[in-house]
């Protein structure tokens, strides 16, 4: 029988997240507990055709910053037999995963996938024009989060890992330790410690990253500049840009999972069900109908 240290034990609950609720930019997906998947919102470019998908794990959403020339966006689907599926916008070849083989978790940031692979590397697809995309020499990784032009990798010894944008210092990790996920938004980082605390480096123009107070924190969320804490007893916590009310989270109860699009705020409860706040321009926080969602880690 193999050993398997303290620290590699712990990490092995912690391991390979898979994301069963994804908002992007203008829209949102969810994986349901029979394997399909459904969205709403903007499908300018297809984003949201997803009704054909079957034996998914676990899903992500390309999201973006708010402009005015933004907000294309794709899909990407973890399949159960380790592949990937993809739809929406293609113009950087960031849905161009067919060919990926062993992949046990995957993220989507702006123009760009990522995913990686049971050995603990890390392949991208996509725009790499400030270096998002140049993952191929890292090890031992066990998460990864795409923000809008910056990568994230959580390394097994609770380590974190970053390439791309770092004109606000973004990726100003090196020195993070016992972290156990990671989150990207459009120009700041958040990590989860193995005490519940929460750490951020980037842009606080919009206090997205005052989560210095923040305790008994069990998940993270980030959207474009805002942050999202799921708390153990299934309270949601938010810090940020409150424009279209995607921080009014106080009197969620029951939840069990949550995401954060550039501008709206999602989470998963208990029973299955889906609530949504913010911008719902485009129809995206329409999920009050959505029912028997996959809940995470079952």
């Amino acid at each position: 029988m193999d050993y398997i240290s303290p620290e590699e034990s712990v990490l092995k609950v912690k391991r390979w997240p898979k994301d069963t609720i994804a908002a992007g930019r203008r829209h949102t997906v969810g994986l349901k507990s029979d394997g399909t998947v459904t969205a709403v919102g903007d499908n300018k470019y297809g984003q949201c055709d997803v009704s054909g998908w079957r034996d998914i794990v676990a899903v992500a959403a390309g999201n973006v910053h708010m402009a005015t020339n933004t907000g294309n966006a794709h899909i990407i689907g973890l399949k159960s037999d380790s592949t990937v599926a993809a739809v929406g916008w293609n113009k950087h070849d960031q849905c161009d995963v067919n060919d990926w083989r062993d992949i046990v978790a995957v993220a989507a940031g702006w123009r760009r996938t990522i995913g990686f692979k049971s050995d603990g590397t890390v392949v991208a697809v996509g725009r790499n024009n400030e270096g998002e995309c140049n993952v191929s020499s890292w090890h031992d990784i066990v998460a990864v989060a795409a923000g809008d032009w910056h990568t994230i990798g959580l390394k097994l010894d609770g380590t974190v890992t970053a390439v791309g944008n770092n004109r606000y210092r973004q990726c100003n990790v090196s020195g993070w330790c016992d972290i156990v996920a990671v989150a990207a938004g459009y120009l700041h980082t958040i990590g989860l410690k193995s005490d519940g605390t929460v750490t951020a480096v980037g842009l606080n123009k919009h206090d997205q990253c005052d989560v210095s107070g923040w305790r008994g924190i069990v998940a993270i969320a980030v959207g474009s500049n805002h942050t999202i804490g799921l708390k153990s007893d299934g309270t949601v916590v938010a810090v940020g840009w409150n424009e279209y009310g995607q921080c009014n989270v106080s009197d969620w109860r029951d939840i069990v999972a949550i995401a954060a699009g550039c501008a709206h705020t999602v989470g998963l409860k208990s029973d299955g069900t889906v609530v949504a706040v913010g911008d719902n321009e485009y129809g995206q926080c329409d999920v009050s109908g959505w029912r028997g969602m996959q809940l995470p880690g079952n």
